[in-house]
């Protein structure tokens, strides 16, 4: 299958931060952004942690050594310190959850957010935790907490806390090269058929590459990009497409061939996890 033409990315800059930081008084800030497609956010980071939502559409996030499709049914956690890009994959509105790092959840146990989730993880988005978070004010600078304003912050806390946690990360490599390979491999994941094809745009032979895998990411290519595939899948089953236009979109012959990857990959069938 033909490479898809891509639309040039335009390049901005995030929206000054500061201006959002969270605070004791207001440990949970809220910012909205209104992104179109092929637009990226420049790489940068917080000294806060933050929760990446999109309202519509779909972005991709590459943060630390993985990145991660998000529709709008799902969350991008991102502890403080933690590099990240945005790339926006359809028109989008971004809402952006900030934490300050002494917020707590309220289930009794000891430990902050930041002290049971030091890594990223991708959360479902339950319709309360996205009523709750388009509620939440918006505005930019210190303004004064209020009482309406602490019982969302409260509420979406105790929602976070239960989000379940969704395994479809991709991990990405340090080796220059076969990141850019790998990122060629996510903007289309029909692009190449075999490894054979990807080592040849490389320049490289098979085995290289497949070392790279394997010493990069501990996987073989055709796993990774089985992973791929479901993120994508995940991404364009949130526009409520049948199996079959999702099959077809991701390179499958038939919505039967892409559902036995699935449940070989995941151990369950498609209606499982792209509801």
């Amino acid at each position: 299958m033909p490479a898809r033409s891509r639309s040039p990315r335009a390049s901005v800059a995030p929206i000054d931060p500061p201006a959002f930081a969270p605070t004791l008084q207001r440990p949970v800030r809220a910012k909205l952004r209104r992104l179109a497609a092929s637009t990226s956010v420049e790489p940068h980071s917080h000294p806060w942690a933050q929760v990446a939502m999109s309202a519509t559409g779909v972005i991709r996030m590459s943060a630390g050594h993985g990145t991660y499709l998000v529709p709008p049914t799902r969350a991008l956690w991102i502890p403080p310190g933690v590099e990240h890009v945005v790339t926006v994959l359809e028109d989008t509105e971004i809402r952006t959850l900030y934490l300050h790092p002494q917020a707590q959840f309220f289930d009794g146990q000891a430990g902050t957010p930041f002290s049971r989730w030091p890594a990223c993880r991708v959360l479902e988005v339950s319709p309360l935790l996205r009523e709750l978070v388009a509620h939440l004010d918006t505005a930019p600078g210190p303004v004064a907490a209020d009482e309406r304003e602490a019982c969302l912050a409260a509420l979406i806390l105790d929602e976070l806390q239960r989000a379940a946690p969704v395994r479809l990360g991709v991990d990405l490599p340090a080796d220059k090269r076969l990141r850019q390979l790998c990122e060629a491999v996510l903007d289309d994941p029909t692009r190449w058929s075999s490894l054979d094809d990807w080592a040849r745009h490389a320049g490289a032979s098979p085995r290289t590459v497949a070392r790279l895998f394997r010493s990069e990411l501990g996987t073989t290519f055709v796993q990774w990009r089985q992973q791929v595939r479901l993120a994508h899948a995940l991404a364009l089953a949130s526009r409520k497409l049948p199996m079959a236009t999702i099959a077809a979109e991701l390179g499958y012959a038939s919505a039967s061939a892409f559902a036995a990857m699935v449940k070989r990959t995941l151990g369950a069938p498609p209606t499982h996890f792209f509801t």
